[in-house]
């Protein structure tokens, strides 16, 4: 844990405390923090779209663990906003944890479009990145690797949720290769490795969104009471 100004950034190791005690402690499902993430990224890509997506498309990039859960719920609420959205799913169905399973089978039946990890990015617009967590260690690996190469080469602007894919939560050190966003949603409190000046390129705009974690998690990594009493998004940079 570490204090940079008003915000306290967490390990890996933190997060993943804070995310259990929200969850089993204070009974909150992780349906619910799968949601109020996936709603915040998609006001998120909003905004970054100038506040109107109807007709502009937008390709959520999605793996297999609770970030691409967040991804998938993104798609949902922007699809229902009118964008043309469409999945890039990293792997087979079948590779799904069960809470992001439950989210693609919603996604399938409003007939978004979940394509193969080859497939084009069309004319998007936007692209949402949810291949990899704060969870994840070590270079990405096939097929996220090729997705996050084919991603950056596009040159299209890229929305991280949470973290960018292939950087290290903790440590900030980028693997081969890693998301270079624009702009940065992440959830619960900043990781440390964010603070990593080799970082920052692949962070790009960082913002903190509200989604529900009890005041009480907060206050156990020294966070007072009242952090989105104003913004229920706040800029960090």
């Amino acid at each position: 844990m570490k204090r940079e100004g008003v915000f306290v950034y967490l390990t890996a190791k933190e997060m993943a405390q804070a995310d259990r005690q929200a969850i089993e402690v204070y009974g909150i499902d992780v349906l619910a923090l799968m949601e109020n993430a996936g709603v915040a990224t998609a006001h998120m890509a909003r905004w970054m779209l100038g506040g109107v997506v109807q007709g502009s498309g937008i390709c959520c990039l999605v793996g297999k663990g609770n970030n691409g859960g967040d991804g998938l719920v993104a798609a949902r609420h922007l699809h229902d906003w009118g964008a043309d959205v469409r999945v890039v799913l990293a792997g087979e169905r079948s590779d799904l944890r069960d809470v992001p399973a439950r989210q693609i089978a919603v996604v399938d039946k409003m007939g978004i479009p979940i394509l193969r990890p080859d497939a084009e990015f069309g004319d998007a617009r936007l692209l949402v990145d949810g291949l990899l967590g704060y969870g994840a260690s070590g270079s990405p690996r096939e097929p996220a690797a090729g997705i996050i190469r084919r991603a950056n080469a596009s040159q299209i602007p890229t929305l991280a949720v949470d973290i960018p894919s292939g950087l290290d939560a903790t440590t900030g050190e980028p693997g081969d290769p890693t998301v270079v966003a624009k702009v940065t949603v992440t959830f619960g409190l900043p990781k440390t490795g964010f603070l990593n000046p080799r970082a920052r390129r692949h962070v790009g705009e960082l913002y903190l969104a509200d989604i529900s974690m009890p005041s009480q998690v907060y206050r156990a990594f020294s966070v007072g009471k009242g952090l989105f009493a104003k913004e229920t998004l706040l800029r960090i940079w």
